[in-house]
């Protein structure tokens, strides 16, 4: 089964209208011609801006995460909803530093997971182990409750994408190498296939997003199960048009 590879730069707290704006001019005319979807999540109050700079490319705007809720009292959160008014259709869920600095578990990942699903969203679901587990050798057992957990009662897989954080590669430099990054990810969609079928796990889209970078990607994106990259700090210059154009 063909799986179209998925580029998405995750922002962070990085970037300004004008900044934004500069660097999406400069990108668009080096990524139409991609052979992969591309997109680029960014902070939700820079949202309306970047779409109007994407307009008429084919570059998406994301978001970096979304409330669980409908709506209520819940200060300083933003609903599916709302996302979709601005016509973002990605969103990042899970990301390590959401559940490192904000307090994210497993069961709000599933939470937030229903909720994009439910508005018609595709969220970008966040798995990946720290660096003590992986030593220790339990890097099968936290992916097994991640998506156990953060998946449970999905209809429909396959309209979710999941990206492969080893936080241990994440801004620190550190990347696994080509065949630890296709051996986890492989294992990934192995447990898919066992929590929902086989078909579905031939079919999800499955990202790596532990500092893939202009240098790495064509060896990380040459795995047969790496289907794209949730790129972090290369995805606020140009170099993210070499990682989009990874197989020119």
């Amino acid at each position: 089964m063909s799986r179209k590879p998925f580029i998405a730069g995750n922002w962070k707290m990085n970037m300004t209208v004008a900044s934004g704006e500069k660097l999406i001019n400069e990108l668009k005319p080096l990524v139409k011609d991609a052979n992969c979807d591309v997109c680029l999540c960014v902070p939700a109050i820079l949202i309306p801006a970047m779409k109007k700079a994407a307009e008429g490319s084919n570059v998406e705007i994301g978001a970096e995460n979304v409330h669980w809720a409908e709506k209520g009292a819940y200060t300083g959160e933003i609903s599916a909803d709302m996302l979709k008014d601005y016509g973002v259709k990605y969103v990042i869920i899970g990301h390590s530093e959401r559940r490192q600095y904000f307090g994210e578990t497993d069961e709000t990942v599933n939470k937030r997971t229903h909720a994009a699903l439910n508005a018609g969203l595709t969220p970008i679901v966040c798995v990946g182990e720290l660096l003590e587990e992986r030593e220790s050798g339990k890097t099968n057992e936290v992916l097994d409750r991640q998506l156990k957990v953060g998946l449970n009662g999905i209809a429909d897989v396959t309209k979710a994408v999941i990206a492969y954080e080893p936080v241990w590669a994440i801004g620190t430099g550190k990347t696994a190498t080509d065949e630890q990054a296709q051996e986890t990810i492989a294992y990934i969609r192995k447990k898919i296939g066992e929590l929902f079928c086989p078909e579905c796990a031939e079919k999800i889209i499955i990202q790596y997003g532990g500092s893939m970078n202009a240098a790495n990607c064509k060896g990380l994106m040459a795995q047969p199960d790496i289907d794209g990259g949730l790129i972090g700090g290369a995805s606020l210059k140009t170099d993210f048009a070499t990682i989009v154009n990874y197989d020119k």
